[in-house]
């Protein structure tokens, strides 16, 4: 059985007064910010402020210095970090392989799971269809695929444990633009085939834009401004908001 989800209406994240710190660097300065329970919410920002640290707070990659990250409304720390990686998936900027087929990886992530994971898991074929796969690539070597291949095959392997929220660092960053295109597509559909939601951090404007329904700017670690993607792109408050969003223009 899944966990309650909070009150309706309430946020999916929470970060209050959040603070990192990595080799005496700071990383994120006191962020107070919310993620809504929306289809997909973008992190962008220039580099070095701090997108994928805020990230991996979410699922308990790490853990801050300071402050304190709600996940439906109770303290992250207060989850068991085996479940709530069941709950929050992570998919990395670079894919990487487990040994074995394609099959082979997705069957890990769910066996990994136990078994909550393996009673939920959805059918190879369907989770690969999703991807833009097709059902040969089960048995080919994970190993021999290209880099948009194995980026899909790691959506994939993260979709096949029915998470509720699956988390995107730069999914498209090492790709070529034909490809990065088709995986950006492919994101776009897996919030409303498979009822979850994504927040994923990119450098690339245009995809924030095109993609997501939240969006929240960070600078030098410290929360800039955060609203609907329309209207930050379109009428942002702040001045430095504006100057940076619309270069994406």
């Amino acid at each position: 059985m899944r966990e309650e989800r909070g009150e309706p209406g309430s946020p999916l994240f929470e970060l209050r007064g959040v603070s990192q710190t990595r080799a005496e660097t700071t990383i994120l300065r006191d962020l107070t910010v919310d993620i809504p329970r929306t289809a997909i919410t973008a992190l962008v920002g220039p580099s070095g402020a701090g997108k994928t640290s805020m990230l991996r707070l979410l699922n308990r990659l790490d853990d801050p210095a300071s402050g304190e990250v709600f996940f439906h409304g109770r303290p992250i720390a207060s989850y068991p970090v085996t479940a709530l990686r069941r709950r929050v998936g992570f998919v990395f900027q670079r894919p990487a392989m487990f040994p074995g087929t394609v099959a082979d990886n997705l069957r890990i992530a769910v066996e990994l799971g136990g078994e909550e994971s393996l009673a939920e898991a959805p059918p190879i074929d369907r989770v690969l269809a999703a991807v833009e796969l097709s059902p040969e690539y089960a048995a080919r070597e994970a190993s021999r695929l290209s880099g948009g291949e194995q980026q899909r095959v790691s959506l994939a392997r993260a979709i096949m444990t029915r998470p509720e929220v699956l988390l995107l660092d730069e999914p498209t960053a090492a790709l070529d633009p034909e490809g990065a295109e088709r995986l950006l597509a492919t994101i776009a559909r897996v919030p409303h085939e498979y009822g979850v939601s994504v927040v994923m951090v990119t450098h690339r404007l245009v995809e924030a834009r095109s993609i997501s329904t939240w969006t929240i700017m960070l600078e030098r670690g410290s929360l800039v401004e955060a609203g609907p993607t329309t209207k930050l792109f379109s009428a942002a408050a702040s001045e430095r908001a504006r100057a940076y969003l619309t270069s994406a223009e």
